[in-house]
């Protein structure tokens, strides 16, 4: 007989109002918020203007919501929501994107650099993606506790029976049975998004990283969306149209997504351990 863990937590965390307020929606806001503290802890130990850190958690947070939002719309079911553009506003319905909030918080980041500090912008994300890597961490939790985007039926011990997502069912022989666990991906992820942040709090504060621009961000890239990649291949099919990209080209959407980011952090590791490590000299106005 296989053991696994049968996961029944209802995804309602409670209702004001006749409202149902859902776990997802409290961990993505702890995700914030955790993200908030470390930055603005960061900036603080670095004596940098609080002004600086007010304009930067209105410019990623707005770019954050935005790019997840659109990044769901556009990449994975592009034909419904440009035939119903309104739905796209609709955010309560579900469908955030990881790799759309990326791209949100890098076009943020790079009009917080222009219009507030002035620095590049790769100065901006080494420090911003450390607190990202804990949201990040929230999120797949919260990913949990809906009991979505887990991975494919497993014997291991730890395999998760979602038996509340009514995608769960398999077929089966006559006589089996459906009740057939499943790799928990979104513990896979969180735990390996949380050694990322640990990895990027000990750069950042035990070494010179920070000076060498784009060390902390090609280091937290490779290790998010190289092991994004990866658990891809152990992930249920997400969208129908991912069916036929997989027989063509071998990989799904949220893998070709994730190229470009991993490239991205080779290069900005390569190209800041190749300089010596060095200190902008900037006068900075508080």
């Amino acid at each position: 007989m296989l053991s696994f863990i049968t996961w029944d937590v209802n995804p309602d965390a409670f209702a004001i109002l006749g409202r149902e307020i859902r776990w997802y929606g409290i961990l993505w806001a702890t995700g914030v918020l955790l993200t908030t503290i470390v930055v603005q802890k960061m900036y603080k130990s670095e004596k940098l203007p609080e002004k600086w850190f007010d304009s930067l958690f209105i410019y990623v947070l707005t770019g954050l919501i935005i790019g997840a939002r659109l990044g769901h719309c556009l990449f994975y079911d592009p034909v419904y929501y440009l035939s119903n553009p309104l739905k796209m506003l609709m955010v309560w319905e579900g469908g955030l994107s990881s790799h759309g909030g990326a791209i949100g918080m890098t076009v943020g980041i790079w009009l917080f650099s222009l219009r507030v500090t002035k620095k590049s912008m790769i100065w901006a994300l080494d420090r911003l993606i450390v607190g990202v890597a804990i949201g990040a961490t929230c999120i797949r939790l919260g990913n949990l506790m809906n009991s979505e985007i887990y991975g494919g039926i497993t014997t291991l011990p730890w395999g998760f029976n979602f038996v509340r997502d009514p995608h769960w069912h398999f077929p089966i022989a006559e006589g089996g049975s459906n009740e057939l666990p499943c790799h928990p991906t979104q513990i896979y992820e969180a735990l390996i998004y949380f050694a990322i942040f640990c990895v990027g709090l000990y750069l950042f504060y035990k070494t010179n990283a920070k000076n060498k621009q784009g060390l902390i961000l090609g280091v937290s890239l490779i290790g998010i969306f190289l092991s994004r990649f990866c658990i891809e291949y152990i992930k249920n099919i997400q969208e129908p149209f991912e069916v036929n990209m997989i027989a063509t080209f071998g990989i799904n959407m949220g893998q070709l997504l994730s190229i470009p980011f991993v490239l991205w952090g080779i290069w900005l590791v390569w190209n800041a351990t190749r300089k010596k490590a060095t200190i902008e000299s900037k006068t900075i106005k508080k």
